[in-house]
């Protein structure tokens, strides 16, 4: 089994949110022998979504071989102004590319979902999320992780997950890879 962990944001640093959150996925993963890839958009070069283009760029068909070889996803992204960033979406778009596969676009992929806001309507980047994913044949998983971003790193430990987002990511993760996640002691 192998989990693309899609950083939908262009921030890439390992102690964003985004960072810490597929750093502390990719290790649980790691834990249980689930070969894991972090896709960063910040370093993919894909560009704005053009299918007048005469050839397809090499960001393009680097990024839908890795999601389409994957076997699960797990989507990261904050929530900007009702919704996911526009990049992120910019992103999925290019699957398009993939229509005439046998397999097209994201077809049976499962896909789990985490969207942070600073307020409480981080269900909204979810939702978007879920709409896409649906619409690229994916399977979105029945459970998905809306955050706050106040409450969801460590009070006392900066670079870490509280408790009760690490509760909620294992369980992500236990629905998405198909395996029990230990809690961390």
């Amino acid at each position: 089994m192998s989990v693309l962990i899609f950083n939908g944001t262009m921030d890439s640093r390992p102690e964003s949110i985004a960072g810490i959150l597929a750093n502390y996925l990719t290790q649980k993963l790691d834990q249980k022998g689930i070969d894991s890839e972090t896709f960063h958009l910040s370093e993919s070069g894909i560009p704005l979504f053009d299918t007048t283009l005469n050839r397809t760029p090499k960001g393009v068909e680097i990024m839908n071989a890795k999601f389409q070889d994957a076997d699960a996803h797990i989507w990261l992204s904050p929530l900007y102004h009702g919704s996911i960033p526009g990049v992120m979406k910019n992103c999925l778009d290019w699957m398009e590319l993939t229509s005439k596969n046998i397999r097209p676009y994201l077809s049976d992929k499962i896909v789990g979902m985490v969207c942070w806001a600073d307020g409480v309507q981080a269900m909204q980047g979810i939702n978007a999320m879920e709409a896409i994913a649906k619409s690229l044949r994916a399977w979105p998983v029945p459970y998905s992780v809306p955050l706050q971003r106040a409450s969801l790193i460590h009070p006392e430990l900066p670079l870490s997950l509280s408790q009760e987002t690490e509760t909620k990511l294992n369980l992500l993760l236990e629905l998405t890879a198909g395996r029990k996640i230990q809690k961390t002691q």
